[in-house]
Parts: C-alpha cells; sequence; structure tokens
C-alpha cells in the first residue's frame, strides 16, 4: 500500500472520531458540560471547555480533510488525543468514579479501554506524520 493511502485512511479514521464526538458533545451539550464540572481540574471553567473541545474536534476535521493542512492536522490530532490521555490519566489517580465525557458510543468503554483505544490513535497519529514527512522528503529529493 502507497504511504499516501495509508496516510489519508489514517486521516478518514480521525475525521470521522472527531466529527462523531463533536457532533456527539454538541447533542448532549448540558450533560457534556455537567460531567466535565465534575472533573476538579475543569469545573472552573466547564462552560468554556464544552465548547472550546468540540470546536477543536470539528477544526481537526476541517484541517485534515484539507490536503494542504493535514500535517498540521495530524498534529492537532496526536496533541489531542494525548491531552484526552493526560485527563484520563488524572481521572484515574484521583477519582475513578467520574463519568465519561467523550460522547456517543465511546462514553461506554471503561477507563483502562479509553487508554487503549487513544494510545492506539496517538501511534496511528504518529505513524501518519512519520509517513507525511518520509513522503514531502522522497518528493523533494525526486525534483532534484
Amino acid at each position: 500500500m502507497r504511504r499516501s493511502t495509508i496516510i489519508e485512511i489514517i486521516a478518514i479514521l480521525f475525521m470521522v472520531l472527531f466529527l462523531y464526538t463533536s457532533i456527539s458533545k454538541f447533542m448532549d451539550y448540558s450533560i457534556f458540560k455537567e460531567q466535565i464540572a465534575t472533573t476538579p481540574i475543569l469545573a472552573s471553567v466547564a462552560s468554556l471547555a464544552a465548547w472550546i473541545v468540540p470546536l477543536s474536534e470539528f477544526g481537526i476535521v476541517i484541517l485534515l480533510f484539507w490536503a494542504p493542512w493535514r500535517l498540521k492536522g495530524l498534529y492537532a490530532a496526536l496533541g489531542m488525543m494525548i491531552s484526552f490521555t493526560a485527563y484520563i490519566i488524572y481521572i484515574l489517580a484521583f477519582n475513578k468514579h467520574l463519568p465519561c465525557s467523550c460522547g456517543g458510543v465511546l462514553e461506554q468503554l471503561t477507563w483502562s479501554e479509553h487508554i487503549i483505544f487513544n494510545c492506539a490513535f496517538i501511534s496511528l497519529s504518529l505513524l501518519a506524520i512519520l509517513l507525511h514527512k518520509r513522503t514531502k522528503k522522497t518528493n523533494h529529493q525526486q525534483r532534484w
């Protein structure tokens, strides 16, 4: 399989993930806001975070969709997944009984399953970034 095809498949997986979760969060906005307000680290900024998180996810979808911005989108997706994973680790360290605020069917995952899921997507984003950089490097070398 060509590098560009693998990159596009990974970008599509992230677009589906972030589009799905952002729509789910907006559709159940009040529940999402209440859930993140129960977390000590986000309680004071719950109203703001309830808008910023799904809008950021939607913004990443746009970056990934537009080929010239795809690498930026992959970096943003990586950052988002690392942030979500750090948030989960924080929850596990301080209060394992907090509700999941992921949106949609992802709320059915246990916290441990979330970490595995997130690590898989972190790995995918790293792979896509590496392949993207190699593709650019190869294309640049072929021109000279």
